[in-house]
């Protein structure tokens, strides 16, 4: 007969928090990939919004200006992350 302390390292009740554990470790590098391009995003964005109420223009043009640099260095910054992190996984 066998004690509840007898469990082994693969028993279905031990594989719960270790396949968590490792899903959140393979997960990590996507989650920083996809954080870095929302920063760039809201970031650039703010950054040209400031600018134009320091410059005064009515039309938001820098705020449009800063949103589309934000998304291109995003993408930029997010498909770099994302190829090494599938390098790292093979």
């Amino acid at each position: 007969m066998t004690e509840p302390g007898d469990k082994k390292p693969g028993d279905q009740l031990g594989k719960g928090a270790g396949s968590y554990a490792d899903a959140m470790r393979k997960a990590a590098p996507y989650t920083a990939a996809s954080t870095s391009l929302v920063g760039a995003v809201a970031g650039c964005t703010f950054a040209g919004h400031w600018a134009d109420g320091k410059l005064g223009f009515e039309v938001p043009w820098l705020t449009l200006a800063g949103a589309l640099l934000g998304m291109v260095v995003g993408f930029i910054s997010f498909f770099r992350q994302i190829k090494q992190a599938g390098k790292d996984t093979t």
